[in-house]
């Protein structure tokens, strides 16, 4: 295929013989023998070790990412679970101190008996890495841009340090998507998508994937493969399906996900009413020299902003808002604001005035002016 574009589009499920323009739906759960009883090469056996719809979808995925192979799962929380369950007991990870708090709470409440301990650092300076490093540490993960916060992280730098170490580096590329990031090609051993964000881009699928390359050693691939297949957190045959489809249309939007954020960020970086707006776009962002040089096509479709006053300040801008909806999750063509304070609960670290927004594909002028009607 003469490009990356193209490829996403015209892969299909191999042999297709039907003459279908679109990959079909494969649904079944099990996949006849050949008359003597023996597994027929190249057919599937059961669909919770692997189907035609997954299989392509991991092969689309790997190529995405620049990876080698990749295992889709049900979640991005079971696909962030394989990672850490590859670790072993009595292990130490290092986490950034900005984080989606799922994965914080599965340390906490899933794996608290394996005695996995972990190590929060500020990943915006890579020195804060290396003091954190133990005898034990065996996995380094890396979000960039952060949530909610959008620090960035120098991928390359951190997986320079890992691999003097023999650590391993798991990157988060939910926010930024391959689009703009590819964490492998800077040094990385593994890729970590909820697929429910930009890949799946219509908020209509759930689901997690791990791609990695040939620099993760194969016992650690097979540990992830086994989670996957022997764990059963796999995602239905029409999740993938719906996943295959939205990856025809993901350059499409990305582009214009990124162009609204952009034009965004600068109409609220100079509004009275904003406290802050984190971009990793803007040139004061504190790592804006970083994202520059490790994400291409632009700096993504999210942001955060601090609201002038309080948590009360904050709620009734989201409140007034028309076109942006209030509800928790982000990638989707639609736009949205959280307020991450009250949507993390109890394990939130977010601040009271902090709005978290993902910036859709409606006209730009129409989101502008709802912020600036809602502010007013």
């Amino acid at each position: 295929m003469a490009s990356l574009e193209t490829a996403l589009i015209h892969q299909h499920i191999s042999p297709e013989i039907s003459g279908a323009v679109v990959p079909p739906l494969v649904q079944s759960t099990t996949f006849c023998r050949d008359p003597k009883g023996d597994f027929i090469e190249g057919r599937d056996i059961y669909t919770r070790a692997s189907n035609p719809n997954r299989r392509l979808l991991e092969n689309k995925l790997a190529l995405l990412e620049k990876g080698t192979d990749a295992a889709c799962f049900a979640s991005g929380q079971a696909a962030t679970m394989s990672i850490f369950h590859s670790l072993g007991q009595n292990s130490h990870v290092i986490l950034p101190d900005d984080i989606y708090y799922g994965t914080r709470v599965i340390l906490e409440n899933l794996y608290k008996n394996w005695n996995i301990e972990y190590t929060v650092v500020d990943m915006a300076n890579s020195i804060n890495i290396e003091k954190a490093i133990r005898p034990n540490t065996k996995l380094v993960w890396i979000e960039s841009p952060s949530n909610p916060c959008l620090k960035i992280a120098d991928i390359a730098t951190i997986t320079d340090i890992c691999t003097q170490n023999r650590i391993l580096t798991a990157v988060d590329n939910t926010w930024s998507s391959p689009y703009f990031t590819n964490p492998l090609a800077l040094g990385a051993d593994i890729v970590m998508h909820s697929t429910t964000k930009y890949l799946g881009g219509h908020s209509d699928i759930l689901g997690g994937a791990v791609i990695w390359g040939d620099k993760l050693e194969a016992d650690k691939a097979q540990s992830i493969k086994d989670y996957q297949s022997i764990g059963g957190g796999v995602p239905s045959p029409y999740d993938c399906w719906l996943l295959n489809r939205s990856l025809s249309t993901f350059f499409v939007r990305m582009a214009k996900h990124n162009s609204n954020a952009a034009e965004l960020a600068n109409f609220l970086s100079t509004h009275p009413k904003i406290e802050r707006v984190y971009y990793p776009g803007l040139v004061n962002h504190q790592n804006h020299e970083i994202a520059k040089k490790q994400m291409t096509n632009g700096f993504g479709g999210m942001m955060s902003i601090l609201i002038k006053g309080d948590e009360k300040n904050c709620l009734a801008v989201a409140s007034k808002l028309k076109v942006f909806q209030h509800a928790t999750s982000l990638g989707g063509v639609e736009s949205l604001v959280d307020h991450r304070r009250t949507a993390e609960g109890v394990h939130s670290v977010s601040v009271g005035n902090l709005l978290r927004i993902s910036v859709g594909i409606e006209n730009i002028e129409d989101l502008i002016e709802d912020f600036a009607q809602a502010l007013s």
